[in-house]
C-alpha cells in the first residue's frame, strides 16, 4: 500500500482537511479516512460498506467490471482447470503454490484430521430429526471449541495452525453427518485412502449395507465446486469472520459466525434459489413465459442464477463450472429429471436472447453449481452447507491474515443516529 504524494482535500465549512490516498497493487485508489473524525468531528456514511475498504489484504482480488478473480495473483480459471482444492487451500493459507513434497505433506496432514471427536456423535443426536443441516453445522462448529481446547489460543502460532488444519479437514465430515442426520441414515466415517472430494461424497451417499464407489467425474465436479467457492474477498460472511475475530474470539466461534451469515438467502442461498426457480418454471414449454416476465420491469419475477452483483461482465467461475455441469449431466442424464431439463433449455434460451446478452446477464456459478448438486442427488437444503465447506479455507486465511496484522483492532462501525435526543423519564402513573 503506497500513499500518493498529493492527498485529497475535503472542505467542511471554512476548514480544509488533507486525506491520504493509497494506491493498491490492483483496483481503485483508496481514500484514507481513519483520522477524519479526530480532525473534523464527522463520520462517513456508507450503508452496506459497499464503498469502504475495511482492511488491506493480499489474498484475493476481484475486478467485477472485467470479470477477474485472482487468488494470490493466480486466475481462478487456471486454478480450477489445472489445480485441485487442497492445493488451492495451501495457496490461500500460505501465499504460494506448494512444491510436490509440500503438497504431499499438507494433504497427508489434512487427511489425518478428518475424523471428529467421538463424543460429538452425541451432540448431533441432541438436534431435532428435522433440523436444517446449516443449523446443525453452525452449532457443531461453534461447539468445537469445547472439544479441542488445545487450539483455541489465537496468540499461539502453533495453535492457530492446528485449528486451521482441523477446520479444513473436519468440515466435510461435519457437513456430511449433518446431511445423514437429516435423512435418518447412519453416519459414515471418513477414509484416509480417498481424496478430499471423494471422501465427502462417500460420507454423504454411502450406507453400511453395501459398497460405494465414487465416480471420478462426480468427484472432479465436487472438487471444482469447492475450488471455485474457496474465497471471494470481503463478502458478508468473510467480513463477519473478521469482525468476530477482531474481538479475540476463538477460531471455531469465528467460523461458526461465518456459517451463520452464509446461511442468509441473499448470500449462500443463491444456488438454492436458482433450483427453486427452475422448479417453479416446471416444464420446458413454460420457459418463454418466464423469460417474458423477466423482461417486464413491472413484474417482480427475476431469473435467478443469471448475472452477479459483483461481476458486471461475466462470472469467471461460470465457464469452468459449465464444463463440469455438462460432464455430470452427460454421465447422469437429464431425461428423467424435469428440473435439469428446464435448466438446460433455460440456459440455451437466455444465451440466445439479445435482451440478456446485451445486459450481460449470463449464467453464473450458482446456476451451474445448483444443476450439478441437483443431478448428484443433494437436496437443496445441502447446497449452502456445501458452500460452507468450500469457503472454510477462505475464512481461515482471512482470519489468519487479520490476526497477524499489526493494525488489527476491534471492529466498531459508527452510525447516523436519527432517534430521539435526550428526554426525561416519566413515572408510570403520569404517562
Amino acid at each position: 500500500m503506497v500513499a500518493k504524494e498529493k492527498p485529497a482535500q475535503l472542505k467542511i465549512g471554512n476548514k480544509t482537511y488533507d486525506l491520504p490516498i493509497h494506491s493498491p497493487t490492483a483496483g481503485p485508489d483508496v481514500l484514507d479516512i481513519r483520522k477524519l473524525y479526530g480532525q473534523a468531528g464527522v463520520f462517513t456514511y456508507d450503508p452496506g460498506f459497499t464503498s469502504t475498504a475495511s482492511c488491506d489484504s493480499t489474498i484475493t482480488f476481484i475486478d467485477g467490471d472485467e470479470g477477474v478473480l485472482l487468488h494470490r495473483g493466480y486466475p481462478i480459471d487456471q486454478l480450477a482447470e489445472k489445480s485441485h482444492y487442497l492445493e488451492v487451500c495451501y495457496l490461500l493459507l500460505y501465499g504460494t503454490l506448494p512444491s510436490a513434497s509440500e503438497l504431499e505433506k499438507f494433504e497427508s496432514l489434512v487427511i489425518s484430521h478428518t475424523m471428529l471427536h467421538e463424543q460429538m456423535v452425541y451432540f448431533y443426536r441432541g438436534f431435532r430429526r428435522d433440523a436444517h443441516p446449516m443449523a446443525i453445522m453452525t452449532g457443531v462448529v461453534g461447539a468445537m471449541s469445547a472439544f479441542y481446547h488445545d487450539s483455541t489460543d489465537i496468540h499461539d502460532a502453533h495453535q492457530r495452525e492446528v485449528a486451521s488444519i482441523r477446520l479444513i479437514a473436519k468440515m466435510p465430515t461435519i457437513a456430511a453427518w449433518a446431511y445423514k442426520f437429516s435423512v435418518g441414515q447412519p453416519f459414515i466415517y471418513p477414509r484416509n485412502d480417498l481424496d478430499y472430494a471423494s471422501n465427502f461424497l462417500r460420507m454423504c451417499f454411502a450406507v453400511p449395507a453395501e459398497d460405494y464407489e465414487v465416480n471420478p467425474i462426480l468427484s472432479r465436479a465436487m472438487d471444482r465446486i469447492f475450488t471455485l467457492h474457496a474465497d471471494h474477498e470481503q463478502n458478508a460472511s468473510t467480513s463477519t469472520v473478521r469482525l468476530a475475530s477482531s474481538s479475540g474470539a476463538n477460531p471455531f466461534a469465528c467460523i461458526a459466525a461465518g456459517i451463520a451469515c452464509l446461511w442468509g438467502p441473499a448470500h449462500g442461498g443463491a444456488n438454492q434459489a436458482c433450483l427453486e426457480m427452475l422448479k417453479e418454471i416446471g416444464t420446458v414449454d413454460r420457459i418463454p413465459t418466464f423469460i417474458s416476465r423477466a423482461k417486464d420491469k413491472n413484474d417482480p419475477f427475476r431469473l435467478m442464477g443469471f448475472g452477479h452483483r459483483v461481476y458486471k461482465n461475466f462470472d469467471p467461475r461460470a465457464t469452468v463450472m459449465k464444463q463440469s455441469a455438462d460432464e455430470v449431466l452427460e454421465l447422469l442424464g437429464v431425461e428423467n429429471n424435469p428440473v435439469l431439463q428446464v435448466a438446460k433449455a433455460l440456459e440455451k434460451a437466455a444465451l440466445e436472447d439479445p435482451y440478456f446478452t446485451s445486459k450481460k446477464l449470463f449464467p453464473n456459478v450458482d446456476f451451474y453449481s445448483g444443476i450439478i448438486l441437483e443431478a448428484m442427488g443433494f437436496p437443496t437444503s445441502m447446497f449452502t452447507p456445501i458452500f460452507a465447506v468450500s469457503r472454510t479455507v477462505g475464512w481461515i486465511s482471512q482470519w489468519k491474515e487479520m490476526i497477524a496484522d499489526p493494525q488489527n483492532k476491534i471492529g466498531r462501525p459508527r452510525q447516523l443516529y436519527l432517534g430521539n435526543t435526550s428526554r426525561n423519564y416519566v413515572d408510570i402513573e403520569n404517562r
